[in-house]
């Protein structure tokens, strides 16, 4: 082996499930850049974790990994010196670009035209969830190509990540508008990042716990609202999201397994939401609801810490 090792790689095997759920979770606390893969088509048993770290990672980082992947047992993970290379540029090689109606998401090391009259997005892989490339960010880009012959003023992305269901919003609707909103500070500043190099301005950015807010709340109503995050957080936050929604609103949710469907409708119908659409993407789900004719207004104050227990993962 010659030249200087600059970056190194752990391999495990995963099934689909596991690997999802890694895709979807937004901050795992383990210093890498985590990548899944399906290795034989279909086989909802034979996927792949690659973990590309800019260190040799310990002992800690290798059991971090292998609790993400309880099927792969004892297998003995693969550890890869990678010689003379961009450890993030390696770790997104395999991300595809991708097309949902009138958008188009790729990466550096894949890029690809608008589709005619749409934009075409760059996301890196980075520290945020929502490159486009895990089923419920896709399924939400499809949704909102759906609703582009409507019109909307106030727009809020709960949850951004990336930004990139924001940027999509902002050219659907460049009049509205648009405030995108995350619980992890760096996640707006990967938004920032992002909306710099997709030639994206204007949007209201906020770091914030759900939509409790002063500031979200003081530009309520919002008539389209969108939340890609998970089931948890969606059934605990729906009362204050509900509050925030104008009178027939259109609400998209995400971030759910279809498993997940019922308790998700459940608690945003108690809030006074109809469901109008669904989109299921393997185990994945996408709904779409309209709030209710009347400005909900909740039974009784909601405290950040008494979500009915859940702790919030934007």
């Amino acid at each position: 082996m010659s030249g200087e090792i600059e970056s190194w790689r752990v391999t495990l095997p995963c099934t689909r499930a596991e690997a999802e759920a890694i895709d979807a979770a937004d901050d795992l606390a383990i210093d890498a850049v985590l990548m899944t893969t399906e290795e034989v088509e279909d086989d909802r048993e034979r996927w792949r974790l690659d973990a590309y770290c800019e260190h040799e990672p310990d002992a800690g980082v290798i059991a971090a990994l292998r609790a993400l992947v309880p099927s792969a047992g004892d297998t003995a993970p693969l550890v890869e010196p990678l010689i003379a290379q961009d450890w993030v540029t390696m770790s997104q090689a395999g991300l595809e670009p991708i097309r949902e109606g009138r958008f188009a998401v790729h990466t550096s090391a894949h890029p690809i035209a608008a589709p005619a009259g749409g934009r075409a997005f760059l996301i890196d892989a980075g520290q945020a969830f929502g490159t486009g490339h895990h089923a419920t960010t896709a399924g939400c880009l499809a949704m909102l190509d759906g609703l582009a012959e409507r019109s909307f003023a106030q727009v809020i992305d709960l949850g951004t990540g990336t930004g990139l269901l924001a940027f999509a919003a902002q050219h659907l609707w460049p009049t509205a508008a648009v405030t995108a909103t995350d619980i992890d500070p760096a996640a707006i500043v990967v938004t920032q990042e992002n909306a710099a190099a997709n030639g994206v301005a204007g949007l209201r950015l906020v770091v914030a716990d759900g939509a409790l807010s002063d500031e979200i709340a003081s530009r309520a109503p919002y008539d389209l609202l969108i939340a890609n995050i998970l089931a948890g957080p969606l059934i605990s936050m729906a009362p204050e999201v509900a509050a925030i929604a104008a009178p027939g609103a259109a609400i998209v949710l995400a971030g759910l397994l279809e498993t997940q469907r019922s308790e998700v409708v459940a608690a945003f119908e108690a809030c006074g939401c109809v469901l109008e659409a669904v989109d299921r993407r393997g185990d994945w789900t996408i709904l779409r609801l309209r709030a209710g004719a009347e400005r909900y207004v909740p039974s009784k104050p909601i405290d950040p810490k008494g979500r009915d227990g859940w702790a919030l993962d934007l």
